[in-house]
């Protein structure tokens, strides 16, 4: 049996396919307004604020517009490939997009790594997760990390996108206060804010600013509208591996596979957790190939899809999400030259804005219950950005978060491994 957890949601078999593999006609079928507007939500909101993110981390680690158009090929294409097949394969929607924390621990080593040391680890994490899905040796690892804890250093990273956002407005107050004004319109009225997201409507108005004021500046693209995809060959270091991996890995499988998985759930579906892992895995080696963070199965995004519709067909919802990712990644180049032509405050405020409820969601997992202070420490040790040889705060702080927690809190885990061993 699949293992059930949210905690540690991996299992060594993958689970087989419904039969029989539906038709294109089955599924011309099944399409319908509610499957196509729940598509583009859930692409709109991907296209928003979490590229918002790529940009902002891509951008603070000297990345080139050449490389920021692959990352993003990789990050829609690729993973918009792997959404629709999965999607039609086990008729659920199965959205797959990349990890969000992960690109911030990213864009953290790039102020000190070269960016072919960071591809050596972006396959070196493939490889990890892959193995982690075909061995089963998921469920001991994780069952020594805490989720609290995992949540902390996440709420770590995450931290500088809230006080960036809070800084905004006193740098371009002229973009930055529409924008929040925008989001915490559709916020409250919430009838309005189904139709409209509160990040696109905050990103229509930002737009909108921007062309009135004459704020948008082009910065030419040489490569042209559609997508040149950069392969560069990675070099490998230890400093990387040590840094990056391990985080990285654990964004996928505990913080974006174990909230894919819980999302799916909640709305009735059965996702195939062991699958699912091992498509992370080698999706991530390909989309390490042109530059792009590792692959996982979204929630918010996962939320969307399933947020109408009746539950069989909710599945053509991913589908065509999966359709427009693919269009979407062949058009990477002109996006990302439309986005760096508008103000620094446009990128910071839209990225900070789309983070807002990640940040809140990690606090209340990590000091909510139990392994509190194991989790203070994580989060402590991660924000301060510490380097101890050579390796970056997040790892640290899942190390000594981890430690503080065995010691000083032990009360917390005979419950914890009682139920592992249930399992």
């Amino acid at each position: 049996m699949p293992d059930t957890s949210t905690t540690a949601p991996v299992r060594v078999v993958t689970e087989p396919l419904p039969q029989p593999l539906y038709s294109p006609k089955r599924v011309l079928h099944d399409f319908g307004g509610t499957s196509i507007a729940n598509g583009i939500i859930g692409i709109v909101f991907s296209a928003t604020g979490p590229v918002a993110v790529i940009l902002a981390a891509g951008l603070a680690g000297g990345l080139s517009q050449a490389q920021l158009a692959s990352w993003l090929f990789g990050a829609f294409f690729v993973n918009g490939i792997l959404t629709i097949t999965a999607s039609w394969l086990y008729r659920q929607p199965l959205a797959f997009f990349w990890t969000i924390p992960g690109t911030v621990v990213v864009g953290a080593s790039l102020e000190h790594l070269p960016w072919e040391q960071v591809l050596g680890a972006f396959f070196a994490t493939g490889a990890l997760i892959l193995l982690l899905g075909l061995t089963g040796w998921v469920t001991p690892i994780m069952a020594a990390l805490p989720m609290p804890i995992v949540m902390a250093m996440v709420a770590g990273v995450f931290l500088h996108f809230g006080t960036d956002l809070v800084e905004a407005p006193a740098h371009d107050a002229v973009i930055a206060l529409p924008m929040i004004a925008a989001f915490v319109a559709l916020s409250v009225f919430a009838k309005v804010g189904r139709f409209v997201p509160p990040v696109l409507g905050a990103l229509i108005v930002g737009v909108v600013v921007i062309l009135a004021t004459g704020r948008f500046n082009s910065v030419g693209d040489a490569h042209g509208w559609l997508a040149h995809p950069m392969l560069t060959t990675p070099t490998w270091s230890w400093q990387a591996m040590i840094e990056l991996v391990v985080p990285l890995a654990i964004t996928v499988v505990v913080v974006q596979n174990g909230q894919g998985i819980a999302v799916l759930r909640a709305a009735g579906h059965q996702p195939p957790i062991g699958t699912a892992t091992v498509a992370c895995g080698v999706f991530s080696l390909v989309n390490a190939a042109v530059g792009c963070v590792s692959t996982c199965l979204t929630g918010p995004t996962n939320a969307l899809l399933t947020a109408s519709g009746e539950r069989a067909r909710q599945y053509t919802a991913g589908i065509f999400c999966g359709l427009l990712a693919v269009v979407f990644g062949l058009f990477a180049p002109t996006f990302v030259a439309m986005m760096l032509g508008t103000p620094m405050a446009f990128i910071v405020t839209l990225g900070g804005l789309a983070m807002l409820k990640a940040l809140q969601g990690a606090f209340v997992t990590a000091f909510g219950g139990k392994f509190a202070f194991g989790a203070l420490i994580a989060f402590l040790v991660t924000i301060s950005d510490v380097e101890l040889l050579n390796i970056g705060g997040a790892f640290w702080g899942l190390v000594f978060g981890v430690i503080a927690s065995r010691i000083l809190e032990r009360g917390d885990y005979p419950d914890r491994v009682a139920i592992s061993r249930t399992r």
